[in-house]
């Protein structure tokens, strides 16, 4: 059944016209893989720059660009039918999103940006990149109804033919939501823990009332200017410093009961204001074009299944088709890179240290090939004798890579958890270390818990509680929120300064960076 899926996957993958082949589209912020024209995916790169400076602009950030291989890549499949069985789920997933330190992954249907309409792939796509940018920028715990709202808010942009962008139009996908979907209350929007005890679980206008309350209170109409202008940003400041969501509601927007029918008031508007930005605001990095090689032609559409996350199971599926396009291009680094990813997946250790090495001598700048060597060896130490001789070799493809890529968060991370598997304390140098891993990948949930589980192991109590409450505000919960929520509780009764082992753990926990994050 395994083998019918992925043979299914990759034959939709597939599914294009003979003469297309697949490209890649790099830029300061994203890297784009597409089986598409050169001149669509030069487009599409270019508007989701633009899409990058509409939100730098609108939220007076200036971000830093990331590391090379931190940026987004976004992979372009094809179908809806590609999308959702890469996301395992429904009729409903146009595409989906996955942020992880080793490389954050987007996988949406197609290129298609209207002049007139939004895709709605290129919708969640958008929603998921602000969502990225705002947690890359803003580490407060934010409650749901502002995050999704603020999501839900920049992801109905329009891109008119003019070269502008239209941010904050309203968000005809969420009609259903808004109109005859389940009821959500005031109360229950603006309180997580409201939300989460209601006891229906059909769908409910939820993102629908969301974005209606964040743009009422962002742009809403000129009579409400004078009443609730500044309310937002007072709202948002109050969350930062740790007000409870209630408390700062009620503070800012006082009778909540007045505030839900201002907004039915606001829903029935006949037009709503949206903020409207020329091309010369919204300037767009370069974005640069490549045919792939031959090789990575062929062997992309199952490299995509690896990004995406795979068990034991598929990857035994996957990884003799992997070795298959590498027998036929033998001297395509990047194929060998697959390669070396796939046998990972499946458990092959030494065969992926081989395909890694082979990479690496075709072509010493193959990241992804230091990257998969680097989790291979480390696996393997965890059975060798000597631990220690293991694991400092384990380290040497993490350090080349830290010397070609210093800002790369996965040597970061290993080198902090090496003492951990030596069992021996974490050096001033590796928890630094660790903490910088987490600055560049504030996105990636997993890396923010084993921060906050080694503040609390040194004392720091503060600063992991600080974590703690953004992981356990995260819009999608889940476990991660769940147990970040656990382990607040336990630091209810402790003193700054006395070391806590969340978990009752006492070395850190392994961050397996290779996990995926639930699909949205």
């Amino acid at each position: 059944m395994i083998r019918l899926i992925i043979a299914a996957l990759v034959i939709a993958l597939a599914a294009t016209p003979a003469q297309a082949r697949w490209r890649m589209a790099t830029s300061e912020n994203f890297v784009i893989y597409a089986n598409d024209s050169a001149e669509d995916l030069q487009r599409f790169g270019y508007l989701l720059e633009q899409f990058h400076s509409s939100l730098e602009l609108l939220t007076n950030t200036q971000s830093p660009a990331p590391s090379p291989s931190n940026r987004v890549t976004v992979y372009v499949v094809g179908s809806q039918y590609a999308v959702r069985r890469l996301a395992d789920a429904g009729n409903s997933v146009g595409g989906f999103y996955l942020p992880r330190a080793a490389g954050s992954s987007a996988f949406v249907q197609n290129l298609r940006f209207s002049s007139r309409e939004t895709d709605f792939s290129t919708i969640v796509l958008l929603h998921e990149y602000a969502h990225h940018f705002i947690i890359s920028n803003q580490r407060f715990a934010m409650p749901r109804w502002l995050s999704e709202g603020a999501a839900e808010f920049f992801a109905s942009a329009r891109f008119p033919a003019d070269g502008g962008v239209e941010i904050g139009r309203p968000a005809q996908h969420r009609a259903y939501d808004l109109f005859a979907a389940d009821e959500v209350s005031i109360e229950e929007l603006l309180d997580d823990r409201l939300y989460a005890e209601r006891t229906s679980r059909r769908y409910d206008a939820f993102y629908g009332r969301a974005w209606l309350l964040y743009h009422y209170l962002a742009i809403g109409t000129r009579q409400m200017e004078t009443q609730r202008a500044g309310q937002l940003g007072e709202y948002t400041r109050l969350i930062a410093s740790g007000t409870p969501a209630m408390d700062a509601a009620r503070q800012v927007f006082g009778d909540l009961d007045r505030l839900d029918d201002e907004l039915d008031d606001y829903l029935d508007e006949r037009r709503m204001n949206m903020i409207v930005l020329q091309p010369e605001m919204v300037p767009a990095a370069p974005v640069h074009v490549h045919e792939l090689s031959d090789g990575m032609d062929e062997v992309l559409p199952l490299k995509i299944r690896s990004r995406r996350g795979v068990n034991r199971e598929e990857a035994l599926e996957l990884v003799p088709e992997i070795r298959q396009v590498a027998e036929e291009y033998p001297s395509d680094p990047g194929v060998l890179s697959a390669l070396a990813e796939a046998e990972y997946d499946a458990g092959n250790d030494d065969a992926a240290i081989a395909a890694a090495d082979r990479a690496i001598a075709l072509d010493p700048l193959t990241v992804n090939a230091y990257v998969q060597k680097g989790y291979a060896l480390f696996r393997k130490a965890k059975e060798a004798d000597d631990r220690n001789a293991a694991y400092e070799a384990a380290m040497a493809p993490f350090s080349a890579l830290n010397r070609m890529e210093n800002d790369h968060p996965v040597p970061l991370i290993h080198y902090y958890h090496s003492f951990g598997f030596r069992g021996e304390p974490a050096t001033d140098l590796a928890r630094e270390a660790l903490e910088q891993a987490s600055a560049l990948a504030p996105f990636d949930r997993g890396l923010a818990m084993n921060v906050a589980m080694m503040r609390a192991s040194t004392g720091e109590i503060e600063g992991a509680r600080r974590l703690l409450r953004t992981l356990a505000s995260h819009p999608h919960g889940g476990d991660l929120a769940e147990q970040a929520d656990g382990f607040l509780k336990e630091l209810d009764n402790a003193v700054e300064g006395d070391p806590v082992f969340l978990g009752m753990a006492t070395v850190p926990v392994e961050l397996d960076v290779e996990d995926p994050e639930d699909a949205k």
